[in-house]
C-alpha cells in the first residue's frame, strides 16, 4: 500500500486492518467530493498566489494539473480507491506528479480538516439548490393536480374516520404548501453550511502566513468566512445536522403524502388511479398492480430519520477540536440529500400521472359529514354553538347523496373546500426561485 500523506520517515507503518477501518467507506463518498475538493484546491492556490507563497508560473502549473486531474476523473481514469485514504490524496499526489515541487507547495497553510470542509460545503451548497429545485417541481405537480380536479368532493379524515367534506384540490395543495415550507428549511440549511472553513487548518489557524481568507472564500461564493478558527471544527456537527433536519423535514411531507396515495388506491378505497408504469407486480397474483415506489418513497423518511439521529447524537460529548469520530458525519449527511432527492424525484413522477375518480370520492361522503355545517348553520340563526352541536348530533342524517355545491357554496374564506388558491402556493414557490436549480 502507497504510504498515506501523513507517514513520518521514522514511523513504522500502520497494520493494514487500521487502515482498512479507519478509511472504512469514506473513499467512496469522496468520489462525490473530488470534483469540488479541485475547485477548493485552486482557489487555495490562488491565495497562495496572492501573498507570493506560489510563483505565477508554480500557480499556473498548479492549475493546469487540477485540469488534467478533473479531465482524468471524469474520463474514469482517476478514482478514489481504499489505498487512496481520500480524494485530498489523490490530489495533492495528482498535482504533484503532474507540477513537480509546485504541487508539493498546495498543501501550505491548510489541513484536511478545513479542506475537507471546504468541499463537502459546496457539494452540499449545490445538492441542496437541487433539491430545493425538486421539492418545488413537486409541489408544482401538486398544484396542478389540484388544477386538473376542480371542485372533486371527497370526505376529510380525523383519526382514518370521516369528519368534514374536503376536495381532491384542498388534499393537494395541503401538501404542496407544506413543500413550500420545507424549502424555507432547505434554504436555511443552505445558507448555514455556505461559510468558508479555509484558513481555520487542523481548527487553530496557520501560523507565520497570513492567508487572504475572505477572498478565498468570496471566490468560492461562501457568503462569510468562519472567523475564529476553533469555531469550524465546533460548528462541524452542528451544520451537517441542520442540513439532516431540513432533508427529515421534506422526508416527512413525503411520507405521509406517499401514505395517503397508497391508502387511496387501494380497491376499499378507490378514490385515485395510480399511473401503472410506476407501479410493480407479483410474481404469483396476476391481478395486483403493487404501489411501491409510493411504499418506498414512505419508508425513506425513517431512514432519513436515522442519518438525523446519527448527526445529532455523533458529535456530542466530544472535546473541543477535530476527532475522528466527526468523520462519520459525512457519510450521513451525504446519504440523507442523495435519499432526498430520489423520494423527491420518484414522487414527482407519480403525482404527475395520478387521476382523482370523482364517482367514489363524492360517493365516499356520506350525509353525516354534513353536521359541523349544520351546526354552524343554526348558529348564523342565533342558536349558541355548544346548543346547535347538540341538537345537529341528536339529529338524523338527511337521506340521500351529498350535493357537491350545496357544500361547496358554503364555505367563503380561502383555503377551505372550493376556495383553493393555488395561485398563493406558487407564489410562495417563486420567492425560491434565486436559489434552486429546476430538475
Amino acid at each position: 500500500m502507497t504510504a498515506p500523506l501523513w507517514q513520518k520517515d521514522a514511523t513504522p507503518a500502520t497494520d493494514d486492518w487500521v487502515h482498512r477501518f479507519t478509511v472504512g467507506d469514506d473513499y467512496e463518498w469522496d468520489r462525490l467530493l473530488l470534483p469540488y475538493d479541485v475547485r477548493a484546491s485552486r482557489a487555495h492556490a490562488w491565495g497562495l498566489r496572492q501573498i507570493d507563497v506560489l510563483s505565477e508560473t508554480e500557480w499556473t502549473r498548479i492549475g493546469d494539473a487540477l485540469d488534467a486531474l478533473l479531465d482524468a476523473f471524469e474520463a474514469g481514469d482517476v478514482t478514489v480507491t481504499p489505498e487512496d485514504e481520500d480524494c485530498h490524496t489523490v490530489i495533492e499526489r495528482f498535482v504533484t506528479e503532474r507540477a513537480g515541487a509546485a504541487g508539493e507547495k498546495l498543501h501550505t497553510g491548510r489541513s484536511r480538516n478545513d479542506q475537507v470542509l471546504a468541499a463537502l460545503r459546496l457539494y452540499l451548497r449545490d445538492a441542496l439548490a437541487a433539491i430545493g429545485g425538486r421539492a418545488a417541481a413537486l409541489a408544482d405537480a401538486l398544484c396542478e393536480l389540484a388544477t386538473r380536479h376542480p371542485d372533486v368532493l371527497m370526505p376529510g379524515y380525523t383519526h382514518l374516520q370521516r369528519a368534514m367534506p374536503s376536495t381532491a384540490a384542498l388534499w393537494a395543495l395541503g401538501y404542496a404548501e407544506t413543500l413550500a415550507g420545507d424549502l424555507d428549511a432547505l434554504r436555511h440549511a443552505r445558507r448555514r453550511i455556505n461559510v468558508s472553513p479555509l484558513g481555520s487548518a487542523a481548527g487553530y489557524g496557520v501560523p507565520v502566513i497570513d492567508l487572504p481568507r475572505e477572498a478565498v472564500a468570496d471566490r468560492l461564493g461562501f457568503r462569510a468566512v468562519q472567523t475564529h478558527a476553533t469555531a469550524v471544527q465546533l460548528s462541524r456537527g452542528k451544520h451537517a445536522l441542520a442540513v439532516g433536519h431540513a432533508c427529515t423535514q421534506v422526508g416527512a411531507t413525503c411520507n405521509r403524502l406517499a401514505s395517503d396515495l397508497v391508502l387511496f388506491a387501494t380497491a376499499e378505497f378507490d378514490f385515485v388511479d395510480l399511473p401503472p408504469e410506476h407501479c410493480t407486480g407479483s410474481s404469483i397474483m396476476p391481478q395486483k398492480q403493487n404501489p411501491d415506489v409510493l411504499e418506498l418513497a414512505r419508508a425513506y423518511h425513517h431512514r432519513l430519520a436515522a442519518q438525523m439521529q446519527s448527526l445529532a447524537t455523533g458529535p456530542s460529548n466530544l472535546p473541543g477540536g477535530y476527532h475522528r469520530d466527526l468523520q462519520l458525519t459525512k457519510a450521513a449527511v451525504l446519504r440523507s440529500v442523495e435519499m432526498t432527492s430520489d423520494v423527491l424525484t420518484a414522487l414527482a413522477e407519480v403525482v404527475r400521472g395520478v387521476t382523482f375518480n370523482p364517482e367514489r370520492t363524492r360517493a365516499a361522503c356520506a350525509p353525516d359529514i354534513l353536521a359541523t355545517q349544520r351546526a354552524l348553520e343554526r348558529v348564523a340563526e342565533g342558536v349558541p354553538f355548544r346548543s346547535a352541536y347538540q341538537q345537529a348530533a341528536a339529529a338524523d342524517a338527511e337521506p340521500g347523496p351529498v350535493d357537491p355545491s350545496a357544500v361547496l357554496d358554503a364555505y367563503e374564506t380561502d383555503g377551505t373546500p372550493g376556495q383553493e388558491r393555488p395561485d398563493r402556493v406558487r407564489s410562495r414557490l417563486d420567492t425560491h426561485g434565486d436559489w434552486v436549480v429546476a430538475p
